[in-house]
Order: structure tokens, then sequence, then C-alpha cells
């Protein structure tokens, strides 16, 4: 039946996420990887895995056939959603691009968007935007993780059609840093704070000494700004500021 399949931290989240039962519509499934899992472990009776590129599409084509799955995992060029038929699928996955582009693709054909169930979204950039998308586009955010891989952060987005538009008491900072996120105090996001934090206070430190000029007080602005967005999220999150150090230079416990 093929070789066993080790998802990447990343992708081992995405697939967690996948409701029992449920089949799925995997877009942008590369090599396929994520498929051969869900069918394999019996979380998914059925996976449509669906890319843009042929030479992807090519090598998950072999995957399956090595995996003797090919029963259960349809595979299709697309480009997004364009060849996905309402009714295939109760999940859709979508992991692995930019914010903007998963944007264009759930907002291009959105009879197809909401036909899912459950959106499992792994956004790698431009992430408050993106969820101020799914907000706006009427799309609430029931879980999400977060991991560090390859000293990279990835959050991970599970949205469902939502009854009511949410609302939060700060919803800019829902949208910056994930609205479950911050109720679940995750580690992760811990490690996220932290380390940007202290990256504002090395931009701070370098800024103070340069030439006082406009240019330097705007950026000295926007990195207050910065610091205190950073700052508030810490204080939701249940962290201290660490004794011993001065000012508003601290760092957090």
């Amino acid at each position: 039946m093929g070789r066993e399949i080790v998802l990447s931290a990343r992708m081992q989240a995405v697939a967690d996420m996948v409701t029992k039962g449920n089949r799925v519509c995997d877009v942008g499934c590369d090599h396929g990887y994520v498929s051969i899992y869900l069918v394999r472990r019996g979380i998914s009776p059925a996976v449509l895995a669906m890319d843009v590129n042929r030479g992807p599409l090519g090598r998950a084509k072999e995957h399956v056939e090595e995996a003797g799955l090919g029963k259960y995992i349809t595979l299709r060029l697309s480009d997004g959603l364009d060849a996905y038929e309402p009714g295939e699928a109760e999940t859709l996955i979508c992991a692995g691009m930019g914010g903007r582009l998963m944007e264009r693709i759930l907002d291009r054909t959105t009879s197809k968007t909401k036909d899912f169930k459950e959106l499992i979204l792994q956004p790698q950039s431009e992430i408050p935007f993106f969820r101020k998308y799914l907000r706006n586009a009427g799309y609430e955010i029931t879980w999400e993780d977060m991991i560090l891989e390859e000293n990279k952060f990835y959050p991970i987005i599970k949205a469902v059609p939502a009854e009511r538009k949410p609302e939060a008491s700060d919803q800019s900072l829902c949208d910056r840093f994930g609205p479950v996120l911050l109720k679940r105090r995750h580690p992760v996001l811990r490690m996220y704070l932290e380390r940007e934090w202290e990256s504002c206070l090395a931009i701070r430190e370098r800024l103070s000494e340069a030439q006082n000029t406009p240019r330097t007080q705007s950026r000295l602005e926007a990195l207050k700004e910065e610091m205190d967005c950073l700052e508030k999220a810490a204080k939701r999150m249940g962290m201290v500021k660490k004794r011993g150090r001065e000012g508003y230079g601290d760092c957090y416990d």
C-alpha cells in the first residue's frame, strides 16, 4: 500500500482540523500527501485533490497510485475551485498560499465556496487582512492552531459560515493575532509575541542612534504603534513583564 506518509507539523495541523467523515476538496494539493493521509487514517471517505499546475498534480497521481487509493482520491487540474462541482465535498482545504491569493480563490465563485460546511485554511502571508476578509465574507473562526516550523510561524484556521457577523471587543487585535489563539493563550502565539517584541526593541535601539530626521521620527511613531499592539496582545494572553529591566523596553515572562 505504498510507503508511510509523514506530514510536516504544519500540514499535520491542517489534517487534524478536518471533521471526521467529511469528504474533502484540497485546493493546491501539491504532492497529494494530505489527501493520502486523510483517507488512510479513515478521517475522510473521499478526497478531491486539485492543483493549478500539472507538475505537482502528476506527482500526486504517482503517490496516490503507489498508495493504491485511486478509488478514494480523485485528481483534477483546476485553477482554484474552477473544476469543483457543488456537492462534491463538505470540507475545503486551502493551504500554503498568500492571503490575497486565498481570498481570490474563495471570492471568485462564492456559490461554490458557500457549498462547504467548513474551511481549513493556512495562509502564508497577509494574515490579519485574510482574517478580516473571512469575517466580512460571513465566516466565523471556530478554531485555530499555530505551528513553529523551520523558524517560521504558521497559523491554521478553521472557519464555518456564520449565522451573524462575529464581533469582538477589539476586532483589530483579533484580526492581527487570531481570536481563538488569543482566547486559548496559545503557547506558540506567546513565542511569536516575544520574538516580535525583541525585534521591535532592536529596531528602536538602532533608530534611537540614527540621525534625527522626519523619516526616523515617522518610523519611531509606527514602531510605537506596533509595540502598543503587541503589548495589548500580551496582556490578553496573561503575559507579564520580566523584572529587572527598565521602562517600556521590558520583554514578557
